[in-house]
């Protein structure tokens, strides 16, 4: 039996403090609510993101000398991706009344509202409830939204206990304070879902210390997790919620008749890191082994309290679970988690290859109806000239009733559709100038990603979503003039190195480290299973094809049959990708933009202030900032 907590001496972090004397979860932002101030302090805002929200300053907006443009990110917690068709339409009413006008998916499968001034916050959150949604828990140390497949297949039973186990998952690990209704909705609780009997039973169990001494919160105690913590459910061979990066996951073990077995157990993901703190890193989770259906609730809880316990409470960059498992290796980690659970966890059950599939255009759900996944550019929901992907899915929802589930790739997945009304979908997509057909859609674009980034996210160092587009048009174009037409591989951009977006899972990662510039990772896999590496520290944008074309003509010349551009880097290694590239002469495509035939050899830094000057000039005279510094160190030497 665990009979002591970990109890670190040395001081622990501020946040810490922030949520003893919260009252769970309720100060200061409920105080702060009632101000004319048009933003929270920092506790309230550290307090705030356990409601789902985020205060965001819109740095486009910024003025010398005036108040920042404070506004609200609001996050839905929908386990799965489910947002039913009231809620989508609530949401949709809200961007447009107090919101920019958008919608966002995230890649954790949830809507993220913009631009929400603090004085229509209640009102915002309110509205969410009231149409069976909830923003509690979408953010904050806690359980974060529950993934799995957005597949609604009704004719294979492993998807339904996946989906079931996501949702009950989600419900487990609740947070249990009412300050969330008291907060938002004066104390008025509204329940979409009865939770199911096993769950509360779960939670109420208390085996070996698992539970806390707590008149609120059993499972979380007054200082909840040390970090955010992400599940996922799936099952065997589909990774589209990219498995390897959640601090937990399970995967659905049947028979050969479809009834649930168990789950397989792995743990230990993060993507988030710090950069030039090498004890920061993102990493992929381990296979701990594979417990019965009738004890998975305990499992979790037991994995949940070895986390909250021993977690590092101090070093807030080395709180999440992964550092644990890396500092005490997996055996450990899983002893400890036995005397938790209390019986020993079994061996990992074989699985079949992952892949990872977006489902997108139409398919068969398995009970005579249909569900259609329709591909969301970096998951932006916007109307912008004569492609209005915004008011086609809102006259979608409404004239068919349709609720839909958000996908790990920012696209959302409509189903229960009659198949008569097909045709009629079609046609109002592709009046809104909506691509329907798949095989239709950019491949770079249909599998890359990215994060919002500027100009609200607080941690952006630089572009993402706004500039990814054009970043791979610019790839495109550099394909096809290498004869590489037919290519593609998956690309994802964060602009800060917390990694919305999973890039360090990418063949081609971009992870924003100052104005226009990037940190290169490479050697991700198509099926999400390996991590990719640090290729270069930092490319200024504008040297992209100087960069990236010496590497595409060497994977072109030497891949092995079916081999993708992730899998040929880490094959080949990247001393051979940075020999060829060093002896590479700039062929056909920088020949027919101007450039010399050059070899690029060297990357040097310079100081930011005169970054600044040589970016002004660069724009001024129409040149690269790698032409204007080239020529004036020829004119200097």
């Amino acid at each position: 039996m665990v009979t002591t907590q970990n109890t670190q001496t040395e001081k622990k972090s501020k946040f810490e403090g922030i949520k003893e004397r919260s009252n769970n979860l309720r100060e200061p932002v409920a105080t702060e609510l009632l101000n004319d101030l048009a933003y929270f302090s920092e506790d309230g805002i550290q307090i705030l993101k356990f409601h789902g929200s985020y205060q965001q300053d819109n740095r486009d907006n910024r003025v010398k000398g005036q108040e920042k443009d404070y506004s609200m990110m609001l996050r839905s917690r929908s386990p799965g991706g489910f947002i039913p068709p009231e809620l989508y339409l609530t949401l949709d009413q809200l961007s447009d009344e107090y919101g920019n006008h958008t919608l966002r998916t995230t890649t954790r499968q949830a809507f993220q509202l913009h631009g929400i001034y603090k004085q229509n916050l209640k009102t915002a959150i309110a509205a969410i409830v009231k149409s069976m949604g909830s923003t509690l828990g979408a953010c904050g140390d806690l359980n974060r939204n529950v993934m799995t497949p957005p597949t609604p297949f009704k004719n294979r039973p492993e998807y339904e206990y996946a989906w079931e186990y996501a949702n009950n998952i989600a419900d487990l690990l609740a947070p249990q304070t009412g300050a969330y209704y008291e907060i938002w909705l004066d104390g008025e609780k509204f329940i979409s879902a009865e939770e199911a009997p096993e769950v509360k039973e779960a939670r109420n169990r208390n085996q070996n210390g698992v539970n806390l001494e707590h008149p609120v919160e059993p499972i979380y105690g007054d200082h909840y997790m040390p970090r955010k913590f992400k599940c996922s459910v799936t099952v065997p061979g589909d990774n589209s919620i990219d498995i390897y990066t959640h601090d937990l996951s399970l995967v659905v073990i049947t028979n050969k008749k479809g009834e649930l077995q168990g789950f397989n157990i792995l743990a230990g993901g993060g993507m988030g890191r710090t950069h030039r703190k090498e004890d920061t890193f993102p990493r992929v989770a381990d296979e701990i082994g594979y417990v019965g259906k009738d004890h998975i609730y305990d499992l979790v809880k037991a994995i949940v309290a070895t986390q909250r316990d021993y977690g590092d409470r101090v070093k807030r960059p080395h709180a999440r679970m992964k550092y644990l498992i890396n500092d005490w290796g997996v055996e450990k980690f899983k002893a400890k988690v036995e005397e938790y659970f209390g019986k020993k966890i079994a061996s990992f059950k074989k699985l079949p290859k992952w892949k990872n599939q977006d489902f997108l255009g139409w398919n068969d759900q398995g009970d005579e109806k249909l569900f259609f996944g329709l591909n969301i550019e970096n998951g932006r929901v916007k109307d912008e000239g004569d492609f209005r992907l915004k008011t086609a899915l809102k006259e979608v929802v409404s004239k068919f009733n349709l609720p839909m589930r958000v996908t790990a790739n920012q696209n959302v997945v409509l189903y229960d559709i009659n198949p008569e009304n097909k045709g009629e979908i079609e046609e109002i997509f592709q009046n809104n100038g909506i691509i329907t057909n798949p095989n239709n859609l950019e491949k770079l674009t249909r599998y890359s990603m990215a994060c919002p980034a500027l100009p609200t996210c607080g941690l952006a160092v630089t572009e993402s979503e706004r500039v990814l587009p054009s970043i791979n048009q610019r790839i495109r174009a550099l394909l096809d003039s290498l004869g590489m037409k037919n290519d593609h591989f998956v690309i994802r951009m964060t602009g800060c190195p917390n990694g919305c977006a999973r890039p360090y899972m990418a063949e081609l990662g971009f992870v924003g480290t100052s104005p226009e510039t990037y940190q290169i990772w490479l050697g991700g896999t198509p099926n999400q299973t390996q991590l990719a590496q640090t290729y270069l520290e930092s490319l200024p944008i504008d040297q992209l094809e100087a960069f990236l074309e010496p590497l595409l003509v060497f994977f072109k010349a030497h891949r092995q049959k079916r081999e993708s551009f992730g899998e040929y880097c880490s094959r080949v290694g990247f001393d051979a990708l940075r020999e060829f590239a060093e002896s590479y002469e700039l062929g056909s495509y920088h020949a027919s933009k101007g450039g010399q035939g050059r070899k690029i050899r060297h990357r040097i830094g310079i100081h930011d202030e005169l970054y600044t000057r040589l970016k002004a000039k660069a724009e001024e005279t129409g040149k690269t900032m790698t032409e204007v510094m080239s020529s004036a160190l020829e004119t200097y030497l």
